[in-house]
């Protein structure tokens, strides 16, 4: 490698491993920058006294951010760019919430200091940065418990409408959402499909949060919260046990022992794995995402061909595979 290309690698590289870049955006939003910006605060003394934060060290974060973009500096005044504003819209409010240092995305983003740990024992990080695993940590504490939840409301857009309309519920009657959260991809369900009742089924902490939700979507006649986890004996006779996006949090072994749990409740309905799949616009991260499931959670990104493994170990037959536009992909199974 000659001079040139050598510090063109150096450069790559350093780009790579900088980490003041993500901190300093995270500052950024925990010190509410973009709103006061918005508002009209542009002048660094002014913003310095609204935000609580010392002039000099914040003048010194505002020209890093405006070197990369996040503002913008005109004659001393800061004014909002495409990516700053990105985090105003209304759309943006979990990923906004995803950065505040003092919430519980950034909790959840440092299991990613332990990653050495996942990598050599192939188990979730969280437990060892933080000496509480995800889950127990997910049902004591409420606002890790909401955000998460609120996460998966924002994820719900991928899924939702797509599998509502084009999915076969013509000859479904009952419906219940395995691991289903707040219950959002239920209500999109049911709201485009009135003749069914559905269920959403997740641990009894989430109960308060998925009431509201389904109270405010306008579903809760025809959606209920049923409290329960998918490790234990599901309710049984339900014509579709919709498993969406749960997989993918745990290893081979623990997504096996749902889809049985699954399986030994259906008897002769349907077990349908709802899953948006790497390398898609919607997964273009994909390589990012998976090592986010391995540390933070354990879990994994995976192929057809590995649900399809999957669903034989819980005893399942795969009956249909559909995909569409956006890695949405459904594998509908029976019990073998």
């Amino acid at each position: 490698m000659d001079s040139e290309e050598s510090r063109k690698a150096g450069l790559e590289l350093a780009g790579l491993i900088d980490l003041a870049t993500p901190f300093a955006i995270r500052t950024a939003v925990t010190l509410k920058l973009p709103e006061l910006i918005a508002d009209g605060t542009g002048d660094v003394a002014a913003l310095a006294e609204a935000s609580g934060a010392d002039r000099d060290a914040l003048e010194r974060l505002l020209r890093h951010l405006v070197h990369i973009g996040l503002f913008s500096d005109e004659d001393g005044s800061y004014g909002l760019t495409a990516l700053s504003r990105r985090l105003l819209a209304e759309d943006g409010k979990w990923l906004k919430d995803w950065l505040l240092l003092d919430g519980p995305g950034a909790r959840m983003d440092l299991a990613f200091s332990g990653m050495l740990h996942s990598v050599r024992t192939g188990a979730s990080a969280y437990g060892a940065v933080h000496g509480t695993p995800f889950w127990d940590d997910y049902q004591r504490d409420d606002d890790l418990r909401r955000f998460f939840g609120d996460v998966m409301v924002a994820y719900a857009w991928q899924t939702g409408p797509v599998l509502a309309a084009e999915f076969d519920w013509e000859p479904v009657r009952s419906v219940i959402d395995i691991g289903g959260g707040q219950g959002a991809l239920l209500s999109e369900i049911v709201k485009a499909n009135p003749h069914l009742d559905g269920e959403v089924l997740d641990l009894p902490a989430v109960e308060p949060e998925a009431e509201e939700f389904l109270r405010e979507a306008g579903v809760a006649e025809r959606a209920t919260f049923v409290p329960g986890s998918f490790f234990d004996e599901l309710p049984t006779g339900r014509d579709v046990y919709l498993v969406s996006r749960v997989l993918t949090d745990w290893n081979d072994e623990d997504a096996a022992r749902i889809l049985r749990r699954c399986a030994e409740a259906a008897g002769h309905g349907r077990v349908v794995i709802v899953e948006v799949l790497a390398g898609d616009s919607h997964a273009q991260q994909n390589t990012s995402f998976d090592l986010q499931s391995l540390v933070l959670l354990g879990g994994r990104e995976r192929s057809v061909a590995d649900f399809e493994v999957l669903a034989d170990k819980a005893g399942l037959t795969v009956l249909d595979t559909r995909t569409w536009p956006g890695g949405l992909v459904v594998v509908e199974c029976g019990k073998r």
